[in-house]
């Protein structure tokens, strides 16, 4: 059966001052899924996710929203999303209640309507008890756990988080994780940006990975690494050395698909364990490499951006662009 789109990017491109930062992407979200941009600071992703929330209009390409366009439709299309943005403008002087009834009157819902919502989503996040004291005593979890409320406050249908746990402690991470969670079990479509491996793994049903302004490759966390084929062979040596000889004494044997050099030896993308480690042994004992430690693992989410984008995630410098 046919899944209903609820967002649908097409050819989107955006530039500033002749800088591309975003470059012909196209991708659909499907109702109710949580669906993720991974990549680093600078890749794109908080540009993908302003364009679709109305508050840039794209240079070419186009992006609808449960067909409304973001930019003929902007109105109609705000009516229908919440976001959460990477730093919210917290006044340090107000209640977590007062900023919900504020925001309730930007909104201009009835006050008894969002009295009622209100109430809901400060149980929601775990609040109650906090909601009447000034934001300024709140913790960085508290202060992101409102940010959410904020979103969900007009009861929307797209609900955008933009990098949202980044600089959380794990405790908090993880909340915020499980309210994610939350909203998908009531069919809330969730659209996420974040540089957190593990994030995008344990959350997204599909994400695509993003960097430099290019979509790489789009799928499941489970499709992505399938996909690769084989598993990871991890090469510890005693000689650091000696890594680049045998990392191109590697290259091109059978049972071997990829191979990088790490600061302390080889991964090594094979067809399986058992096939290669003869093969990964005799090189390394020709090359006179003492081998330390070997240990291989089925492929993860960090192996799938190195092999899409040539590099591990935590390796791209971080840039000042959008």
């Amino acid at each position: 059966m046919d899944r209903a789109v609820a967002i649908d990017v097409s050819h989107l491109s955006k530039s500033y001052d002749g800088h591309l930062a975003v470059k012909d992407i196209s991708f659909q979200v499907y109702a109710g899924e949580v669906f993720g941009l991974l990549g680093p600071n600078g890749a794109g992703k908080s540009t993908t996710l302003r364009t679709l929330i109305t508050l840039l209009s794209p240079t070419s390409g186009c992006a609808t929203i449960f067909g409304l366009d973001s930019v003929r439709d902007a109105d109609r299309v705000r009516q229908l999303i919440g976001y959460v943005p990477q730093e919210r403008a917290i006044d340090r002087f107000l209640t977590g209640r007062e900023h919900l009834e504020l925001l309730g009157a930007l909104y201009h819902l009835r006050k008894d309507e969002a009295r009622r919502r209100i109430g809901e989503l400060l149980k929601l996040v775990e609040l109650e008890a906090h909601a009447d004291r000034p934001a300024k005593t709140y913790s960085g979890g508290m202060k992101r756990k409102l940010d959410i409320a904020c979103g969900l406050l007009p009861n929307p249908n797209v609900l955008f988080l933009d990098e949202p746990t980044l600089g959380l402690d794990v405790q908090s991470r993880l909340k915020i994780w499980d309210y994610i969670r939350l909203l998908k079990t009531r069919g809330m479509t969730v659209v996420m940006t974040t540089n957190y491996l593990e994030e995008a793994d344990q959350l997204c049903d599909r994400l695509a990975i993003i960097d430099g302004g290019v979509i790489k490759t789009i799928g499941s966390p489970l499709e992505l690494k399938v996909g690769l084929g084989g598993d990871i062979v991890s090469l510890t040596l005693k000689e650091t050395d000696k890594i680049p000889s045998l990392e191109s004494a590697l290259k091109g044997q059978p049972a071997i698909k990829a191979v990088r050099a790490t600061s302390k030896g080889l991964d090594i993308r094979v067809e399986s364990p058992e096939k290669a480690l003869p093969i990964i042994l005799e090189c390394a004992n020709r090359a006179g490499c003492s081998v330390e430690f070997i240990q291989y693992n089925r492929p993860r989410l960090d192996d799938v951006f190195l092999a899409h984008t040539g590099r591990r995630i935590e390796e791209v410098p971080a840039s000042d662009g959008p």
